[in-house]
């Protein structure tokens, strides 16, 4: 028997504690949306720049060319990697140490520095998106307490009322039932959205881990202090 008035009239209805576990299980909703609105237009975002950003550099004449034109987009994913492996790379060419000792450490130390920027980059855009797994794994567990708080209390007027007629505990039971219902509502979207989202990240990380690799080739060949025998030492 659902109550006339359908959900609100359910949810007022409710004891406290359902009403509580529903409550929270619609900030969680509205905030995972949030998440997920945001992630989307944002990954979105970063693949096109990785991706532009990987085939400007690898079309480039030289290390220079490439390095000004993913410059350009200074909100990319890629530009920001690039520019840490410079920064690093210049500190190594200005160094006060033997030619043949930076040709020996230029190959390892860029690649230290290109993993740190992609993991940098990496976290920076997988913020937040663990809340969406949290909400996927422990929704459903939420809205079940509500559902357990409330068959609890239907039973207990049970026992005042003295009566296990359907139209005493119907009621009860019903509202108790929705708040696993919203919980579900909660955690498919979170979980579908999860697991897309991760999919749309492994692109970005396999461009930027594509990057690193053409620009440390690039540096070999076209850098004449770091190309030699030494630089290859691994």
């Amino acid at each position: 028997m659902v109550p006339e008035g359908g959900f609100w009239s359910m949810f007022l209805s409710a004891t406290l504690g359902v009403q509580l576990v529903m409550g929270f299980l619609v900030c969680m909703s509205l905030w995972s949306w949030t998440i997920i609105f945001h992630k989307l237009i944002l990954y979105n975002r970063a693949k096109k720049q990785v991706a532009r950003g990987y085939a400007l550099f690898n079309d480039a004449a030289d290390l220079s060319e490439g390095l000004s034109a993913i410059s350009r987009d200074e909100t990319s994913p890629l530009s920001k990697v690039g520019l840490l492996a410079v920064g690093e790379f210049r500190k190594l060419e200005r160094a006060d140490i033997e030619r043949d000792r930076k040709r020996m450490l230029v190959k390892d130390t860029l690649r230290r520095v290109l993993r740190q920027g992609v993991s940098e980059e990496m976290k920076r855009l997988s913020a937040s998106l663990s809340f969406l797994a949290t909400c996927a794994n422990a929704a459903p567990f939420i809205g079940l307490f509500g559902t357990v708080w409330g068959i609890m209390h239907s039973f207990h007027s049970i026992g005042l009322s003295q009566s296990a007629a359907l139209a005493t505990v119907a009621p009860g039971i019903s509202e108790a039932l929705i708040a696993t219902a919203i919980g579900l509502v909660v955690a498919i979207p979170a979980t579908i959205a999860y697991n897309y989202l991760n999919a749309m990240l492994g692109e970005v990380e396999t461009e930027l881990v594509n990057f690193a690799g053409a620009f440390l080739n690039r540096v070999e060949r076209e850098v004449s202090w770091a190309s030699g025998p030494g630089s290859r030492n691994q």
